[in-house]
C-alpha cells in the first residue's frame, strides 16, 4: 500500500492568479520615469496656493486692524491674477515652463516680500495695493503639473483619467492643508510668518520643478505663417460655456466657505468652521482618488452633468441640516456633499482637456482656473451680502452655494447637449467606453 501511494504522479496544485491591487492604476502612474519628481516639486509649490490670500488676510487685519483693507487687498491680488494668469500661461505654452515659470515667480515672491515689508515698516495703504498686484504672475503651477501628465500620458488616455483625478485630489489636499497651515503660522509665531514662508515654498518647488527637463512638454512649434496663428482657446467651440460652468462652481466653493464661517460663529463656535470646511474638502479629496480607479468616460460630457446633478441634489441636504441648529449634522452633510465635487470637477478638467488646442493646453487650464477664482469672488460677495441679511445663524444663507451648484447644472445642460460635430468626435476618441 505505501508502495502504490509512493508511486502516485504528484501534482502540484495550480497557483491562484494574484488579484490586483486596487491602486494599481496609481501605482502604473508614478511608474513613469520622472513622475514622482515633478509631482513632488508640483506639489510643494501648489501648497502656497491655499496660503497666500488667507496669510495676507491675517497679516493685513492683525496690523493695520482692518478687515475691510484686509479684504480689499487680497481681493486685488484675486483680480489681478485673474487678468495677468492666462497672459502668463500663454507665455508659457509658447515658451516653456522652466524659461518663464521662473522669472514669473521670482516676481510674484518679490511682490509678496515687498507687501511684508511695506505692512511691517508702515508703508502708505497705495503700496499694499501695488505690491500684491505684483504677485498676480505667479503661474498656474497645478495647470503646468497637469500638461506634463498630458505630454507623458498622450497615447493612454486611461493613464491620463487617473493622472487627472489626482491631480484633483491634490488642489484640495492643498487648498485643506494651506489654509490651516497659514492660519498656525500666523497665529502662532508672528503675523508676517504665514506669508514669508508661502513665498518661500513656492519659489522653491518652483525651481525644483523647473528643473525635472526631462518631463517638461515640448513648446509648440510656432506658426507657419502670420496669417494662420494659434486659435486662442477663447474662441474653442464649446470652451467659454465650460468655463461658464467653472464659474458657477467656483461660486458654490466661495459662498460655501463665507457662510460656514459665519453660521458657525452664529452658533458661538467660529473656531468649528475650519473643521467643518476641512471635512467638505477631505470628502471631495477621497472621491477624486476613488474618480481616478475608474475607467475614464467615453463621453466626458455625460459624466459632467451627472457629477453637477449629485453636487446640486447633494448641496439641498445642507441647509436642511442647518435648520436643526446642530454643527454635526452640518459637518456631515458638508462630507457628503464635499464628495461630488472633485467628480465634477475632474470630468470637467477632462472635457477641457479635449476641448483646448494641444499648443494652447496650459493657457486653456488657467482660463479654467480664472473663471474658478472669478466665481470664487462673486460667490463670496454674495454669501457675505445673504450672510448680512439675515439673523446671525440662519440656516438660509446656505441656500446660495445650493442655487449656485443648480446653476451650473443649467448651464451644462443647456450648453453641452448639442456640441460641434468636429468637438463631439475628439472627445469621444479621448477615452474607452466606461
Amino acid at each position: 500500500m505505501i508502495l502504490f501511494l509512493a508511486a502516485r504522479p504528484v501534482t502540484a496544485r495550480p497557483a491562484r492568479p494574484r488579484r490586483p491591487s486596487p491602486l494599481a492604476p496609481y501605482a502604473r502612474l508614478f511608474a513613469r520615469p520622472g513622475a514622482r519628481a515633478f509631482t513632488a516639486a508640483g506639489l510643494l509649490a501648489r501648497l502656497p496656493m491655499g496660503m497666500l490670500n488667507v496669510s495676507a488676510l491675517l497679516m493685513i487685519a492683525r496690523i493695520h486692524g482692518s478687515y475691510a483693507l484686509a479684504g480689499a487687498v487680497t481681493a486685488t491680488a484675486l483680480a489681478a491674477t485673474a487678468v495677468v494668469g492666462p497672459w502668463t500661461a500663454r507665455l508659457v505654452d509658447r515658451h516653456g515652463q522652466a524659461r518663464v515659470a521662473v522669472p514669473a515667480t521670482a516676481l510674484a515672491v518679490a511682490g509678496s516680500v515687498a507687501l511684508v515689508l511695506c505692512v511691517r515698516g508702515g508703508a502708505p495703504v497705495w503700496t499694499l495695493f501695488l505690491c500684491t498686484a505684483a504677485t498676480a504672475t505667479t503661474p498656474n503651477t497645478g495647470g503646468m503639473a497637469r500638461a506634463r501628465w498630458a505630454h507623458l500620458l498622450r497615447d493612454d488616455p486611461a493613464a491620463r483619467h487617473t493622472a487627472h483625478s489626482f491631480e484633483q485630489a491634490a488642489d484640495e489636499l492643498c487648498f485643506l492643508l494651506g489654509p490651516l497651515l497659514a492660519t498656525l503660522l500666523c497665529t502662532t509665531l508672528f503675523p508676517e510668518a504665514g506669508t514669508t514662508v508661502a513665498a518661500a515654498l513656492l519659489l522653491t518647488g518652483v525651481l525644483l520643478l523647473a528643473a525635472q527637463r526631462r518631463t517638461e512638454p515640448p513648446v509648440a512649434a510656432p506658426a507657419p505663417s502670420a496669417a494662420r496663428p494659434a486659435r486662442s482657446p477663447l474662441r474653442t467651440p464649446g470652451l467659454p460655456p465650460l468655463l461658464a460652468v467653472f464659474t458657477a462652481t467656483g461660486a458654490v466653493f466661495g459662498s460655501m466657505e463665507v457662510v460656514t464661517v459665519a453660521y458657525a460663529d452664529g452658533h458661538g463656535a467660529r473656531s468649528a468652521a475650519g473643521a467643518m470646511l476641512a471635512l467638505q474638502a477631505a470628502g471631495s479629496c477621497v472621491a477624486g482618488l476613488l474618480c481616478g480607479l475608474r475607467p475614464p468616460a467615453a463621453q466626458p460630457r455625460r459624466r459632467l452633468v451627472a457629477a453637477l446633478t449629485a453636487m446640486a441634489a447633494l448641496l439641498t441636504a445642507v441647509p436642511l441640516a442647518a435648520a436643526t441648529g446642530r454643527l454635526p449634522l452640518v459637518a456631515g452633510a458638508l462630507l457628503v456633499a464635499g464628495a461630488a465635487t472633485a467628480p465634477a470637477m475632474i470630468a470637467g478638467m477632462a472635457l477641457l482637456t479635449a476641448r483646448t488646442p494641444a499648443e494652447r493646453l496650459n493657457e486653456g487650464m488657467t482660463l479654467a482656473v480664472t473663471a474658478l477664482l472669478t466665481g470664487i469672488a462673486a460667490g463670496s460677495a454674495a454669501g457675505g451680502r445673504t450672510v448680512d441679511l439675515l439673523p446671525p445663524g440662519a440656516a438660509g444663507p446656505y441656500a446660495v452655494p445650493a442655487l449656485a451648484a443648480a446653476l451650473a447644472l443649467a448651464v451644462a445642460l443647456a450648453t453641452t447637449r448639442r456640441p460641434a460635430p468636429a468637438t463631439a468626435a475628439v472627445e469621444t476618441t479621448q477615452a474607452p467606453a466606461s
